[in-house]
Protein backbone atom coordinates (compact mmCIF):
# COMPACT_ATOMS: atom_id res chain seq x y z
CA UNK A 1 0.00 0.00 0.00
CA UNK A 2 2.95 2.33 0.77
CA UNK A 3 4.30 1.80 -2.71
CA UNK A 4 0.94 2.78 -4.20
CA UNK A 5 0.76 5.95 -2.12
CA UNK A 6 4.28 6.92 -3.08
CA UNK A 7 3.47 6.33 -6.74
CA UNK A 8 0.20 8.23 -6.56
CA UNK A 9 1.92 11.20 -4.82
CA UNK A 10 4.59 11.27 -7.53
CA UNK A 11 1.93 10.99 -10.24
CA UNK A 12 -0.21 13.87 -8.92
CA UNK A 13 2.88 16.02 -8.15
CA UNK A 14 4.20 15.61 -11.68
CA UNK A 15 0.77 16.43 -13.17
CA UNK A 16 0.35 19.64 -11.15
CA UNK A 17 3.93 20.64 -11.93
CA UNK A 18 3.01 20.38 -15.61
CA UNK A 19 -0.09 22.51 -15.05
CA UNK A 20 1.90 25.08 -13.06
CA UNK A 21 4.65 25.17 -15.68
CA UNK A 22 2.03 25.73 -18.37
CA UNK A 23 0.44 28.62 -16.47
CA UNK A 24 3.86 30.07 -15.56
CA UNK A 25 5.06 29.77 -19.16
CA UNK A 26 1.94 31.55 -20.41
CA UNK A 27 2.43 34.54 -18.13
CA UNK A 28 6.19 34.53 -18.67
CA UNK A 29 5.46 34.62 -22.43
CA UNK A 30 3.19 37.65 -21.97
CA UNK A 31 5.86 39.37 -19.85
CA UNK A 32 8.49 38.58 -22.51
CA UNK A 33 6.28 40.09 -25.22
CA UNK A 34 6.17 43.39 -23.37
CA UNK A 35 9.78 43.32 -21.99
CA UNK A 36 10.66 46.81 -23.24
CA UNK A 37 14.00 47.11 -21.26
CA UNK A 38 15.34 44.04 -23.05
CA UNK A 39 14.22 45.46 -26.41
CA UNK A 40 15.96 48.78 -25.73
CA UNK A 41 19.10 46.91 -24.59
CA UNK A 42 19.16 45.01 -27.87
CA UNK A 43 19.31 48.30 -29.77
CA UNK A 44 22.68 49.06 -28.16
CA UNK A 45 24.24 45.97 -29.73
CA UNK A 46 23.84 47.36 -33.27
CA UNK A 47 24.94 50.42 -35.20
CA UNK A 48 22.11 51.72 -37.38
CA UNK A 49 22.05 54.26 -40.17
CA UNK A 50 19.57 57.11 -39.73
CA UNK A 51 17.06 55.68 -42.18
CA UNK A 52 17.22 52.27 -40.44
CA UNK A 53 15.80 53.91 -37.31
CA UNK A 54 12.71 54.75 -39.32
CA UNK A 55 12.23 51.05 -40.18
CA UNK A 56 12.80 50.11 -36.53
CA UNK A 57 10.05 52.47 -35.34
CA UNK A 58 7.67 51.23 -38.06
CA UNK A 59 8.43 47.58 -37.23
CA UNK A 60 7.74 48.16 -33.51
CA UNK A 61 4.48 49.97 -34.30
CA UNK A 62 3.29 47.28 -36.74
CA UNK A 63 4.16 44.39 -34.41
CA UNK A 64 2.41 45.90 -31.41
CA UNK A 65 -0.53 46.94 -33.58
CA UNK A 66 -0.85 43.30 -34.58
CA UNK A 67 -0.87 42.20 -30.95
CA UNK A 68 -3.35 44.94 -30.02
CA UNK A 69 -5.61 43.93 -32.90
CA UNK A 70 -5.40 40.26 -31.89
CA UNK A 71 -6.27 41.07 -28.27
CA UNK A 72 -9.14 43.33 -29.43
CA UNK A 73 -10.48 40.56 -31.66
CA UNK A 74 -10.29 38.04 -28.81
CA UNK A 75 -12.18 40.44 -26.51
CA UNK A 76 -14.88 41.02 -29.16
CA UNK A 77 -15.30 37.28 -29.70
CA UNK A 78 -15.58 36.69 -25.95
CA UNK A 79 -18.21 39.45 -25.61
CA UNK A 80 -20.21 38.05 -28.54
CA UNK A 81 -20.07 34.58 -27.07
CA UNK A 82 -21.29 35.91 -23.71
CA UNK A 83 -24.17 37.76 -25.43
CA UNK A 84 -25.04 34.64 -27.43
CA UNK A 85 -25.10 32.50 -24.32
CA UNK A 86 -27.25 35.07 -22.53
CA UNK A 87 -29.69 35.09 -25.49
CA UNK A 88 -29.83 31.29 -25.63
CA UNK A 89 -30.33 31.02 -21.89
CA UNK A 90 -32.95 33.81 -22.03
CA UNK A 91 -34.84 32.05 -24.82
CA UNK A 92 -34.72 28.76 -22.97
CA UNK A 93 -36.06 30.44 -19.84
CA UNK A 94 -38.76 32.19 -21.87
CA UNK A 95 -39.79 28.95 -23.62
CA UNK A 96 -39.92 27.18 -20.28
CA UNK A 97 -42.06 29.98 -18.86
CA UNK A 98 -44.39 29.83 -21.90
CA UNK A 99 -44.68 26.05 -21.52
CA UNK A 100 -45.57 26.49 -17.84
CA UNK A 101 -48.19 29.12 -18.75
CA UNK A 102 -49.67 26.84 -21.44
CA UNK A 103 -49.95 24.02 -18.94
CA UNK A 104 -51.62 26.40 -16.51
CA UNK A 105 -54.04 27.63 -19.20
CA UNK A 106 -54.99 24.05 -20.15
CA UNK A 107 -55.57 23.20 -16.51
CA UNK A 108 -57.65 26.34 -15.90
CA UNK A 109 -59.65 25.76 -19.10
CA UNK A 110 -60.56 22.25 -17.98
CA UNK A 111 -61.57 23.56 -14.57
CA UNK A 112 -63.64 26.32 -16.22
CA UNK A 113 -65.45 23.79 -18.45
CA UNK A 114 -66.23 21.61 -15.46
CA UNK A 115 -67.55 24.61 -13.53
CA UNK A 116 -69.72 25.70 -16.46
CA UNK A 117 -71.14 22.19 -16.81
CA UNK A 118 -71.93 22.17 -13.11
CA UNK A 119 -73.50 25.64 -13.44
CA UNK A 120 -75.70 24.58 -16.36
CA UNK A 121 -76.80 21.42 -14.65
CA UNK A 122 -77.50 22.93 -11.26
CA UNK A 123 -78.72 26.45 -12.09
CA UNK A 124 -75.95 27.94 -9.95
CA UNK A 125 -73.93 31.03 -10.72
CA UNK A 126 -70.25 30.67 -11.42
CA UNK A 127 -69.46 32.74 -8.29
CA UNK A 128 -71.49 30.36 -6.14
CA UNK A 129 -69.56 27.40 -7.47
CA UNK A 130 -66.17 29.12 -7.18
CA UNK A 131 -66.86 30.20 -3.58
CA UNK A 132 -68.08 26.76 -2.53
CA UNK A 133 -65.57 24.52 -0.78
CA UNK A 134 -66.59 21.63 -3.02
CA UNK A 135 -68.24 22.74 -6.30
CA UNK A 136 -69.49 19.24 -7.14
CA UNK A 137 -71.25 18.91 -3.79
CA UNK A 138 -72.79 22.37 -4.25
CA UNK A 139 -74.09 21.40 -7.70
CA UNK A 140 -75.47 18.07 -6.53
CA UNK A 141 -77.21 19.75 -3.60
CA UNK A 142 -78.83 22.27 -5.90
CA UNK A 143 -79.90 19.54 -8.32
CA UNK A 144 -81.58 17.62 -5.54
CA UNK A 145 -83.52 20.81 -4.77
CA UNK A 146 -85.09 23.33 -7.12
CA UNK A 147 -82.81 22.79 -10.14
CA UNK A 148 -84.20 19.48 -11.31
CA UNK A 149 -87.74 19.93 -10.17
CA UNK A 150 -88.18 22.88 -12.51
CA UNK A 151 -87.67 20.71 -15.54
CA UNK A 152 -90.58 18.35 -15.37
CA UNK A 153 -90.81 14.68 -14.39
CA UNK A 154 -87.72 12.99 -13.03
CA UNK A 155 -87.90 10.25 -15.67
CA UNK A 156 -88.12 12.75 -18.58
CA UNK A 157 -84.69 13.79 -19.87
CA UNK A 158 -85.89 15.59 -23.05
CA UNK A 159 -88.17 18.20 -21.52
CA UNK A 160 -88.45 20.53 -24.56
CA UNK A 161 -88.85 17.71 -27.09
CA UNK A 162 -91.53 16.11 -24.92
CA UNK A 163 -93.33 19.48 -24.97
CA UNK A 164 -93.27 19.34 -28.79
CA UNK A 165 -94.84 15.86 -28.70
CA UNK A 166 -97.57 17.19 -26.43
CA UNK A 167 -98.15 20.25 -28.64
CA UNK A 168 -98.75 18.17 -31.76
CA UNK A 169 -100.99 15.59 -30.09
CA UNK A 170 -104.15 17.49 -31.06
CA UNK A 171 -102.60 20.11 -33.35
CA UNK A 172 -104.42 20.98 -36.58
CA UNK A 173 -102.24 22.97 -39.04
CA UNK A 174 -103.61 25.83 -41.11
CA UNK A 175 -104.22 25.11 -44.80
CA UNK A 176 -101.41 25.87 -47.24
CA UNK A 177 -101.66 28.23 -50.20
CA UNK A 178 -99.98 26.00 -52.75
CA UNK A 179 -100.82 28.01 -55.85
CA UNK A 180 -97.63 30.01 -56.48
CA UNK A 181 -94.96 29.50 -59.09
CA UNK A 182 -91.28 29.84 -58.21
CA UNK A 183 -91.12 33.18 -60.03
CA UNK A 184 -94.16 34.44 -58.11
CA UNK A 185 -92.61 33.32 -54.83
CA UNK A 186 -89.42 35.26 -55.61
CA UNK A 187 -91.30 38.41 -56.59
CA UNK A 188 -93.64 38.18 -53.60
CA UNK A 189 -90.73 37.64 -51.17
CA UNK A 190 -88.87 40.69 -52.52
CA UNK A 191 -92.00 42.86 -52.26
CA UNK A 192 -92.76 41.55 -48.77
CA UNK A 193 -89.23 42.40 -47.54
CA UNK A 194 -89.59 45.91 -48.96
CA UNK A 195 -93.16 46.73 -47.92
CA UNK A 196 -93.10 45.18 -44.45
CA UNK A 197 -89.49 45.36 -43.28
CA UNK A 198 -87.93 48.13 -45.41
CA UNK A 199 -85.33 45.66 -46.66
CA UNK A 200 -84.26 46.16 -50.27
CA UNK A 201 -82.87 43.15 -52.07
CA UNK A 202 -82.02 42.83 -55.74
CA UNK A 203 -84.30 40.33 -57.48
CA UNK A 204 -81.23 38.35 -58.52
CA UNK A 205 -80.32 37.83 -54.86
CA UNK A 206 -83.79 36.45 -54.12
CA UNK A 207 -83.63 34.14 -57.14
CA UNK A 208 -80.20 32.91 -56.11
CA UNK A 209 -81.50 32.22 -52.60
CA UNK A 210 -84.56 30.23 -53.69
CA UNK A 211 -82.78 28.40 -56.52
CA UNK A 212 -79.65 27.74 -54.45
CA UNK A 213 -81.70 25.88 -51.85
CA UNK A 214 -82.83 23.48 -54.56
CA UNK A 215 -79.27 22.25 -55.14
CA UNK A 216 -78.15 22.05 -51.52
CA UNK A 217 -79.61 22.35 -48.04
CA UNK A 218 -76.99 24.91 -47.00
CA UNK A 219 -76.74 28.49 -48.23
CA UNK A 220 -73.81 30.66 -47.16
CA UNK A 221 -74.36 34.43 -47.19
CA UNK A 222 -71.06 36.27 -47.03
CA UNK A 223 -69.88 39.83 -47.48
CA UNK A 224 -69.37 43.08 -45.62
CA UNK A 225 -71.32 43.92 -42.49
CA UNK A 226 -74.63 45.74 -42.89
CA UNK A 227 -75.74 44.27 -46.23
CA UNK A 228 -78.67 42.27 -44.79
CA UNK A 229 -77.15 38.79 -44.50
CA UNK A 230 -79.03 37.85 -41.33
CA UNK A 231 -82.11 39.85 -42.30
CA UNK A 232 -82.70 37.84 -45.48
CA UNK A 233 -83.41 34.45 -43.82
CA UNK A 234 -85.20 36.28 -41.01
CA UNK A 235 -87.63 37.94 -43.41
CA UNK A 236 -88.03 34.65 -45.30
CA UNK A 237 -89.25 33.04 -42.09
CA UNK A 238 -91.76 35.86 -41.66
CA UNK A 239 -92.81 35.57 -45.31
CA UNK A 240 -93.49 31.82 -45.02
CA UNK A 241 -95.26 32.37 -41.67
CA UNK A 242 -92.76 30.21 -39.81
CA UNK A 243 -90.14 32.30 -38.02
CA UNK A 244 -86.52 31.35 -38.57
CA UNK A 245 -84.49 29.96 -35.67
CA UNK A 246 -81.35 32.07 -35.32
CA UNK A 247 -78.38 30.50 -33.53
CA UNK A 248 -75.58 32.96 -32.80
CA UNK A 249 -72.31 31.06 -33.18
CA UNK A 250 -69.81 31.70 -30.37
CA UNK A 251 -65.98 31.61 -30.60
CA UNK A 252 -65.93 28.79 -28.03
CA UNK A 253 -67.90 26.35 -30.20
CA UNK A 254 -65.72 23.28 -30.63
CA UNK A 255 -68.04 20.36 -31.26
CA UNK A 256 -71.62 19.44 -32.17
CA UNK A 257 -72.81 19.64 -28.55
CA UNK A 258 -72.85 23.42 -28.92
CA UNK A 259 -75.44 23.01 -31.69
CA UNK A 260 -77.50 20.03 -30.54
CA UNK A 261 -76.88 19.95 -26.79
CA UNK A 262 -75.52 17.21 -24.52
CA UNK A 263 -76.57 14.79 -21.80
CA UNK A 264 -75.80 16.10 -18.31
CA UNK A 265 -74.59 13.26 -16.11
CA UNK A 266 -75.36 15.19 -12.91
CA UNK A 267 -78.96 16.11 -13.65
CA UNK A 268 -79.64 13.07 -15.85
CA UNK A 269 -81.25 15.52 -18.27
CA UNK A 270 -80.39 16.36 -21.87
CA UNK A 271 -79.38 19.99 -22.25
CA UNK A 272 -81.53 20.81 -25.29
CA UNK A 273 -80.77 23.72 -27.62
CA UNK A 274 -83.26 25.72 -29.66
CA UNK A 275 -81.74 24.26 -32.84
CA UNK A 276 -82.40 20.73 -31.58
CA UNK A 277 -85.99 21.61 -30.73
CA UNK A 278 -86.54 23.16 -34.18
CA UNK A 279 -85.13 20.13 -35.99
CA UNK A 280 -87.31 17.82 -33.93
CA UNK A 281 -90.45 19.90 -34.44
CA UNK A 282 -89.82 20.04 -38.21
CA UNK A 283 -90.57 16.32 -38.30
CA UNK A 284 -94.18 17.07 -37.29
CA UNK A 285 -95.00 19.59 -40.02
CA UNK A 286 -94.60 20.28 -43.72
CA UNK A 287 -93.64 23.92 -43.22
CA UNK A 288 -90.50 25.52 -44.60
CA UNK A 289 -88.20 25.62 -41.57
CA UNK A 290 -85.17 27.90 -41.63
CA UNK A 291 -82.24 27.58 -39.22
CA UNK A 292 -79.73 30.46 -39.30
CA UNK A 293 -76.14 30.03 -38.11
CA UNK A 294 -75.26 33.66 -37.57
CA UNK A 295 -71.55 34.59 -37.83
CA UNK A 296 -70.83 30.92 -38.45
CA UNK A 297 -67.10 31.42 -39.14
CA UNK A 298 -66.43 33.14 -35.82
CA UNK A 299 -65.58 29.55 -34.82
CA UNK A 300 -64.27 26.80 -37.09
CA UNK A 301 -67.26 25.44 -39.00
CA UNK A 302 -65.66 21.99 -39.24
CA UNK A 303 -65.67 21.69 -35.44
CA UNK A 304 -69.40 21.98 -34.81
CA UNK A 305 -71.12 21.45 -38.18
CA UNK A 306 -69.01 18.79 -39.91
CA UNK A 307 -71.30 15.92 -38.96
CA UNK A 308 -74.36 17.72 -40.33
CA UNK A 309 -72.56 18.52 -43.59
CA UNK A 310 -71.69 14.85 -44.04
CA UNK A 311 -75.21 13.68 -43.20
CA UNK A 312 -76.85 16.05 -45.69
CA UNK A 313 -74.59 14.64 -48.42
CA UNK A 314 -76.16 11.18 -48.10
CA UNK A 315 -78.39 10.47 -51.14
CA UNK A 316 -81.07 8.70 -49.07
CA UNK A 317 -82.86 11.14 -46.68
CA UNK A 318 -83.96 8.22 -44.50
CA UNK A 319 -80.31 7.88 -43.48
CA UNK A 320 -80.12 11.45 -42.19
CA UNK A 321 -79.81 10.59 -38.50
CA UNK A 322 -77.76 11.86 -35.55
CA UNK A 323 -77.05 9.78 -32.46
CA UNK A 324 -78.04 11.88 -29.43
CA UNK A 325 -77.88 9.31 -26.64
CA UNK A 326 -76.65 5.73 -26.50
CA UNK A 327 -79.14 4.34 -23.97
CA UNK A 328 -82.91 4.32 -24.61
CA UNK A 329 -85.45 5.38 -21.99
CA UNK A 330 -89.15 4.57 -22.13
CA UNK A 331 -89.96 8.26 -21.61
CA UNK A 332 -87.89 9.46 -24.57
CA UNK A 333 -89.66 11.58 -27.23
CA UNK A 334 -91.77 9.71 -29.78
CA UNK A 335 -89.66 10.56 -32.80
CA UNK A 336 -86.35 9.67 -31.10
CA UNK A 337 -85.78 6.08 -32.24
CA UNK A 338 -82.93 4.14 -30.60
CA UNK A 339 -81.51 7.42 -29.35
CA UNK A 340 -81.23 8.77 -32.91
CA UNK A 341 -82.72 11.99 -34.21
CA UNK A 342 -83.95 11.95 -37.82
CA UNK A 343 -83.16 15.12 -39.77
CA UNK A 344 -86.27 16.14 -41.78
CA UNK A 345 -85.95 17.33 -45.37
CA UNK A 346 -88.05 20.44 -44.79
CA UNK A 347 -85.22 22.38 -43.16
CA UNK A 348 -83.08 25.00 -44.90
CA UNK A 349 -79.81 25.91 -43.24
CA UNK A 350 -78.52 29.43 -43.81
CA UNK A 351 -75.11 30.56 -42.59
CA UNK A 352 -73.83 34.11 -42.49
CA UNK A 353 -70.13 34.96 -42.62
CA UNK A 354 -68.05 38.10 -42.36
CA UNK A 355 -64.61 37.95 -43.93
CA UNK A 356 -62.32 39.93 -41.62
CA UNK A 357 -59.45 39.45 -39.18
CA UNK A 358 -61.75 38.36 -36.35
CA UNK A 359 -63.06 35.28 -38.17
CA UNK A 360 -61.72 31.98 -39.45
CA UNK A 361 -61.40 31.18 -43.13
CA UNK A 362 -64.02 28.76 -44.44
CA UNK A 363 -62.62 25.54 -45.84
CA UNK A 364 -63.23 24.06 -49.28
CA UNK A 365 -65.28 21.28 -47.68
CA UNK A 366 -67.89 23.82 -46.56
CA UNK A 367 -67.74 25.94 -49.72
CA UNK A 368 -68.25 22.91 -51.99
CA UNK A 369 -71.28 21.67 -50.07
CA UNK A 370 -72.95 25.05 -49.62
CA UNK A 371 -74.36 27.49 -52.13
CA UNK A 372 -72.57 30.82 -51.81
CA UNK A 373 -74.27 34.19 -52.15
CA UNK A 374 -72.09 37.30 -51.98
CA UNK A 375 -73.76 40.36 -50.49
CA UNK A 376 -71.19 43.09 -51.02
CA UNK A 377 -73.38 46.17 -51.46
CA UNK A 378 -76.31 47.81 -49.72
CA UNK A 379 -79.75 47.43 -51.22
CA UNK A 380 -81.12 50.19 -53.42
CA UNK A 381 -84.55 51.42 -52.23
CA UNK A 382 -87.46 50.85 -54.59
CA UNK A 383 -91.23 51.06 -54.52
CA UNK A 384 -93.06 47.80 -54.02
CA UNK A 385 -96.71 46.90 -53.82
CA UNK A 386 -98.06 45.71 -50.49
CA UNK A 387 -97.46 42.01 -50.07
CA UNK A 388 -98.87 39.76 -47.35
CA UNK A 389 -97.12 36.69 -45.99
CA UNK A 390 -97.89 33.42 -47.72
CA UNK A 391 -98.15 29.89 -46.43
CA UNK A 392 -96.75 27.27 -48.79
CA UNK A 393 -95.65 23.79 -47.84
CA UNK A 394 -92.15 22.45 -48.26
CA UNK A 395 -93.46 19.51 -50.28
CA UNK A 396 -95.06 21.89 -52.74
CA UNK A 397 -91.82 23.86 -53.21
CA UNK A 398 -89.86 20.61 -53.54
CA UNK A 399 -92.28 19.49 -56.27
CA UNK A 400 -91.73 22.82 -58.06
CA UNK A 401 -88.01 22.15 -57.93
CA UNK A 402 -88.43 18.66 -59.38
CA UNK A 403 -90.80 19.88 -62.09
CA UNK A 404 -88.33 22.58 -63.17
CA UNK A 405 -85.48 20.06 -63.41
CA UNK A 406 -87.63 17.54 -65.30
CA UNK A 407 -89.37 19.91 -67.72
CA UNK A 408 -86.45 22.24 -68.43
CA UNK A 409 -83.27 20.27 -67.87
CA UNK A 410 -79.83 21.58 -68.77
CA UNK A 411 -79.17 21.11 -72.48
CA UNK A 412 -76.39 18.86 -73.73
CA UNK A 413 -74.88 21.81 -75.62
CA UNK A 414 -74.44 23.72 -72.37
CA UNK A 415 -72.94 20.66 -70.68
CA UNK A 416 -70.50 20.31 -73.58
CA UNK A 417 -69.49 23.96 -73.17
CA UNK A 418 -68.96 23.42 -69.46
CA UNK A 419 -66.85 20.34 -70.19
CA UNK A 420 -64.78 22.33 -72.69
CA UNK A 421 -64.14 24.98 -70.04
CA UNK A 422 -63.39 22.29 -67.48
CA UNK A 423 -60.71 20.76 -69.71
CA UNK A 424 -59.13 24.19 -70.26
CA UNK A 425 -59.06 24.96 -66.53
CA UNK A 426 -57.55 21.54 -65.73
CA UNK A 427 -54.86 21.96 -68.39
CA UNK A 428 -53.80 25.49 -67.42
CA UNK A 429 -54.61 25.75 -63.70
CA UNK A 430 -54.82 22.14 -62.44
CA UNK A 431 -58.28 22.83 -60.98
CA UNK A 432 -61.25 20.54 -61.71
CA UNK A 433 -64.99 21.15 -61.32
CA UNK A 434 -65.81 17.93 -59.50
CA UNK A 435 -68.94 15.78 -59.72
CA UNK A 436 -70.64 17.55 -56.80
CA UNK A 437 -70.52 20.92 -58.57
CA UNK A 438 -71.85 19.43 -61.81
CA UNK A 439 -74.70 17.78 -59.90
CA UNK A 440 -75.60 21.06 -58.21
CA UNK A 441 -75.37 22.87 -61.56
CA UNK A 442 -77.86 20.49 -63.22
CA UNK A 443 -80.39 21.29 -60.48
CA UNK A 444 -79.66 24.96 -59.91
CA UNK A 445 -79.85 26.25 -63.49
CA UNK A 446 -83.35 24.88 -64.35
CA UNK A 447 -84.72 26.17 -61.02
CA UNK A 448 -82.99 29.53 -61.50
CA UNK A 449 -84.70 29.80 -64.89
CA UNK A 450 -88.04 28.91 -63.27
CA UNK A 451 -87.44 31.72 -60.78
CA UNK A 452 -87.15 34.17 -63.65
CA UNK A 453 -83.40 34.11 -64.21
CA UNK A 454 -81.33 33.55 -67.33
CA UNK A 455 -79.37 30.36 -68.13
CA UNK A 456 -75.97 31.96 -68.67
CA UNK A 457 -76.56 34.33 -65.75
CA UNK A 458 -77.02 31.36 -63.43
CA UNK A 459 -74.08 29.45 -64.91
CA UNK A 460 -71.90 32.55 -64.73
CA UNK A 461 -72.64 33.05 -61.03
CA UNK A 462 -72.13 29.41 -60.13
CA UNK A 463 -68.78 29.13 -61.95
CA UNK A 464 -67.52 32.32 -60.31
CA UNK A 465 -68.44 31.23 -56.76
CA UNK A 466 -67.84 27.49 -57.07
CA UNK A 467 -64.91 27.04 -59.46
CA UNK A 468 -62.91 30.22 -59.94
CA UNK A 469 -63.03 30.92 -56.21
CA UNK A 470 -60.52 28.06 -55.88
CA UNK A 471 -57.94 30.20 -57.71
CA UNK A 472 -57.40 32.15 -54.48
CA UNK A 473 -55.45 29.16 -53.16
CA UNK A 474 -53.08 29.22 -56.15
CA UNK A 475 -49.97 31.35 -56.60
CA UNK A 476 -51.47 34.43 -58.24
CA UNK A 477 -48.07 35.55 -59.44
CA UNK A 478 -47.69 32.41 -61.54
CA UNK A 479 -51.22 32.33 -62.99
CA UNK A 480 -51.61 36.07 -63.60
CA UNK A 481 -50.81 35.81 -67.31
CA UNK A 482 -52.88 32.62 -67.67
CA UNK A 483 -55.98 34.43 -66.38
CA UNK A 484 -56.02 36.63 -69.48
CA UNK A 485 -56.18 33.52 -71.66
CA UNK A 486 -59.01 32.13 -69.50
CA UNK A 487 -61.04 35.33 -70.00
CA UNK A 488 -60.60 34.99 -73.76
CA UNK A 489 -61.65 31.34 -73.52
CA UNK A 490 -64.85 32.32 -71.68
CA UNK A 491 -65.67 34.79 -74.45
CA UNK A 492 -64.98 32.17 -77.12
CA UNK A 493 -67.12 29.46 -75.51
CA UNK A 494 -70.12 31.42 -74.20
CA UNK A 495 -70.01 34.65 -76.19
CA UNK A 496 -68.37 38.05 -75.81
CA UNK A 497 -68.86 39.51 -72.29
CA UNK A 498 -71.61 37.00 -71.43
CA UNK A 499 -69.87 35.68 -68.30
CA UNK A 500 -69.73 39.01 -66.47
CA UNK A 501 -69.44 37.60 -62.92
CA UNK A 502 -66.57 35.28 -63.86
CA UNK A 503 -64.68 37.94 -65.81
CA UNK A 504 -65.08 40.57 -63.09
CA UNK A 505 -63.85 38.10 -60.45
CA UNK A 506 -60.85 37.01 -62.54
CA UNK A 507 -59.86 40.62 -63.17
CA UNK A 508 -60.01 41.32 -59.44
CA UNK A 509 -57.61 38.43 -58.94
CA UNK A 510 -55.25 39.95 -61.50
CA UNK A 511 -55.29 43.31 -59.72
CA UNK A 512 -54.75 41.74 -56.30
CA UNK A 513 -51.26 40.54 -57.29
Amino acid sequence: MDNFLQWFFSFITTMFKGVWNGIKSFFLGIVAIFDFPTYFGMLGNYHFQWYEWIFIVLAIILVYAFWAGLIFLIVILIRKYIRFRRTVVGKEDLLEEIANLNRSVIKLTKEKEEIIKLKVGANLSVDDLMNAENPEDAAKAAMEGEGVAAEGPADQRFYRLAAVDEKYTFFEPKPYENNYSLKEICDALRNYACSNNKLYYDIKTIRLMIAGLSSTKMVLLQGISGTGKTSLPYVMGKFFQNDATIASVQPSWRDRSELFGYFNEFTKKFNETEVLRRIYESGYNDDINIIVLDEMNIARVEYYFAEMLSILEMPDPTEWKIQLVSAVWDSDPKKLVDGKLSIPENIWYVGTANNDDSTFSISDKVYDRAFIINLDSKGVPFKAQEQAAVRVSYSYVADLYKKAVTDDSVSQDLLDQVEQLDNYVIEHFRVAFGNRILKQLKTFIPVFRACGGDTLEGLDYMLATKVFRKFEMLNLGLIRDEIKGLINQLDNIFGKDKMTECIAYLRRLQKSY
